[in-house]
């Protein structure tokens, strides 16, 4: 049986299915979004932001930030460290997932300016404002974060271009990314004390539909953990393994109902993952793992249990050999840097 299951591919219930397993993937993140920069430039202007914030800024303690930047008026020039260039202008939204070093400006510009010597303090807590340039025509922008608590295997962030650039404009953008797009600008202008929570939930909330839009938008044969949300077997597999991380996965069960042969899931994965389905499951399991470490809510025999692991013994050579420290480093905060080559990478498509 090779097909897939008519009740899945391509209907709705298909498309709330990849929504319940992105929304799944994001809340073992621990993401969490806020409005951080409500910023004026008028030309000619450059600036350089780069890739963290020195300990003035507002952003210098996060541990994992992807940057978002609104364009509410105007237009400018954005240059990634990779020397990739955009324009942007009015109504663009700008995702850098890793908060990469990068640059934009407008007109000629004699030197660039570093970001962090030009922001001041807003009127409300956390957020920060710039107005800076030559006086000319001006190009707004608001400015956004991500963080994200955990960056373990999750390949939400790892399969990402390094920019994503949408219009909201644009006739194939949902009306929810537009209609939040433009609360973001409205509340982030009226900077009323008590409005940080809802920034932060807005910010939150563009973060799943500018995912949701560049899954959609995804060419045939493209590769990565967003492209398998379109292929209609990796998505049945996914949403299996994310339903029911506990469960006794082997590749047979798994292809079994996700409509597939053995052999076509594990090609599958391999061509659009990079990697073989027990090795999903088991990155799936210890992300899940390392969220209720942190939490620090049960014991180690009940985190074990709950991502299907019978011994303490297993879960911590699981544990170690994904993550490259043990769950008890990990509950104490002692992770390993993203870089760290004891780290075994699964997930990352």
């Amino acid at each position: 049986m090779t097909g897939t299951p008519p009740s899945f591919a391509g209907t709705p219930d298909a498309q709330e299915a990849k929504l319940d397993v992105l929304a799944e993937m994001l809340r073992t993140v621990r993401l969490n979004g806020s409005v951080f920069l409500n910023a004026c430039f008028s030309a000619p202007f450059g600036i350089v932001s780069p890739r963290q914030y020195d300990a003035r800024a507002p952003m210098a303690h996060l541990r994992h930030i992807s940057i978002f930047h609104l364009i509410a008026a105007g237009s400018c020039t954005v240059e990634l460290a990779t020397g990739e260039r955009r324009g942007v202008s009015a109504g663009d939204v700008l995702l850098i997932p890793f908060a990469d070093a990068h640059r934009f400006w407008r007109g000629e510009v004699e030197s660039m300016t570093q970001a962090e010597d030009v922001i001041r303090p807003g009127p409300v807590r956390g957020m920060w404002t710039v107005n800076h340039g030559g006086g000319g025509e001006e190009t707004r922008m608001v400015c956004g974060f991500l963080e994200s608590a955990e960056v373990l295997s999750t390949p939400v962030f790892r399969s990402l271009p390094p920019l994503l650039v949408h219009r909201t404009d644009d006739g194939g953008v949902s009306a929810l990314l537009t209609s939040t797009v433009r609360n973001i600008l409205v509340l982030a202008d009226t900077a009323a004390p008590g409005t940080e929570f809802t920034l932060g939930r807005l910010m939150e909330l563009l973060f799943l539909e500018v995912l949701r839009h560049h899954a959609a938008g995804l060419p045939p044969g493209a590769r990565g953990w967003f492209a398998a949300l379109n292929d209609p077997i990796l998505s049945r597999a996914l949403q299996l393994v994310h339903a029911e991380p506990a469960r006794r996965w082997t590749v047979d069960d798994l292809a079994r109902l996700a409509g597939a042969s053995r052999t076509v899931l594990a090609e599958r994965f391999n061509a659009v993952l990079g990697q073989a389905p027990i090795e999903y499951v088991t990155g799936w399991r210890m992300q899940i793992a390392a969220d209720l470490l942190r939490a620090g809510k049960q014991g180690m025999a009940e985190v074990a249990a709950e991502v299907g692991y019978e011994s303490e013994a297993a879960f911590n050579r699981a544990f170690k050999r994904v993550t490259g420290v043990t769950p008890g480093r990990w509950r104490d905060g002692e992770a390993p840097a993203p870089s760290d080559p004891n780290v075994v990478r699964v997930g990352t498509g």
